[in-house]
């Protein structure tokens, strides 16, 4: 068994267990395996060990890994999106996790409409308020919601975030707790029906973030290693 594997089954374990804590079916949380730099032949070993979900950082690293590891994989788009780069993200990503600007929606929406698609997007949140993240404050997403609303070829369902670093997950417990009550809320109110997704939970904080409701969670180092 390769180091991926392993260490693939092993984050399989974690999650199952932090689920189990939580009452939760292990099933109803996605394995992302964060790619960033990593090689399209680690990325297809990873595959070939039943890793559906990928993700990627930058649309211009992407391109040729996308190609290079073939059909299989669904693909996450799960950095900043710059806007002059939405249209080529929109013709090869399956979902985008951190859309922050009504512009940037809209510029997705026109590359979604150009390759014949409807794409799922989640907006991102900066929940802890950190000047050095991006994603849109709380107070902000419903109005960013609503414009995504008009754009006829993006599907929104859902949130991410990313918690500040830390040593100590439990100290963070709190970001991922408020994500899913900010989801719930809008479920309940302007997003209605099918905004279910929460992206949250990297390598050093996941079991927190399963345990608080996340449905992705974002793997790198984990699964593939030091970089």
């Amino acid at each position: 068994m390769s180091g991926v594997q392993k260490r693939l089954q092993e984050v399989r374990a974690r999650i199952a267990v932090a689920a189990s804590r939580a009452g939760r079916d292990p099933a109803s949380v996605t394995l992302v395996g964060a790619a960033k730099t990593v090689s399209a032949d680690r990325v297809r070993e990873a595959v070939d060990a039943g890793l559906l979900d990928i993700g990627e950082n930058w649309v211009q690293e992407a391109l040729p890994k996308i190609a290079a590891v073939g059909p299989g994989p669904r693909w996450h788009f799960i950095g900043h999106l710059q806007r002059n780069k939405a249209r080529a993200a929109a013709r090869v990503f399956d979902v985008i996790h951190s859309l922050d600007s009504a512009r940037v929606a809209q510029t997705l929406d026109r590359g979604a409409r150009d390759a014949g698609r409807r794409l799922r997007v989640l907006i991102e949140v900066n929940v802890a308020g950190e000047a050095t993240k991006f994603g849109v404050a709380p107070d902000a997403v419903e109005d960013l919601l609503r414009a995504i609303r008009d754009c006829a070829h993006l599907m929104p369902v859902g949130l991410m975030t990313m918690a500040p670093l830390t040593d100590d997950p439990e100290s963070v417990r709190w970001v991922f707790r408020a994500l899913r009550e900010l989801r719930d809320r809008l479920r309940a109110g302007t997003a209605g029906p099918g905004f279910d997704e929460l992206s949250m939970g990297m390598s050093g904080d996941f079991e927190v973030a399963v345990e608080e409701g996340s449905t992705m969670v974002r793997i790198g180092r984990a699964i593939f290693g030091e970089r």
